[in-house]
């Protein structure tokens, strides 16, 4: 059965294009029914423009609160009634409404609890992992909830990080992995396999 995705983004929309790119491919057995961006003139607008892919502009400076924020927000996801809903380098704080939670996955481009929380998004994760130093980072698909890059991990991918590699360089590396690890996770999603259990995620049936 055909999953039906929600996607928020702020940017590029460099995610929602691997997405976009997979269906096409008949690699994920998935629709994109609507895109909604917090910032005008992000990319990801016109790439799902380009897809034939209902998109939305929800700004927080055009809301008197938080809240109407996030009521906006959930009415425009509401409308095209996505069974999942994909963060795919969403910059504002979306509060989760009952009706979508355990439906809200989130992509972080290092291995949380490490490099993650308000200030860690894009660059400056790899900037950060880079002065480090550290030998090993990668990216993280796990459930959301209020909480910057806080819920439930479902998958964790690693990439090596060498002591002559650029914040580009490891980037590059760790992005290749996120294009396999957030569909695979959508996957399981999809199978009924991912079940919560005390703040944690099991994936049931086969490995």
């Amino acid at each position: 059965m055909t999953i039906r995705l929600g996607v928020l983004l702020s940017g590029g929309g460099t995610t929602l294009q691997n997405f976009i790119d997979q269906i096409a491919a008949g690699a994920l057995d998935a629709e994109v029914t609507v895109v909604v961006s917090s910032r005008p003139g992000a990319k990801g607008l016109s790439r799902a423009e380009a897809a034939g892919i209902p998109a939305h502009l929800v700004s927080r400076k055009g809301c008197a609160s938080g809240a109407a924020f996030s009521d906006r927000i959930t009415s425009r996801l509401d409308d095209h009634a996505p069974d999942l809903v994909l963060m795919a380098g969403f910059l504002s704080l979306w509060t989760i409404p009952p009706s979508y939670e355990g439906r809200v996955l989130n992509i972080h481009p290092a291995l949380i609890p490490a490099f993650c929380g308000k200030g860690y998004y894009g660059m400056h994760v790899h900037r950060a992992v880079v002065k480090a130093g550290v030998k090993v980072s990668g990216c993280t698909v796990h459930f959301a909830d209020n909480e910057y890059d806080n819920g439930p991990i479902v998958l964790q991918r690693t990439v090596p990080v060498r002591a002559e590699d650029t914040p580009e360089a490891v980037r590059d590396r760790v992005f290749a992995e996120e294009c396999q690890a957030y569909p695979a996770a959508v996957r399981l999603f999809a199978e009924g396999r991912l079940v919560i259990e005390e703040g944690r995620v099991r994936i049931s049936g086969p490995a």
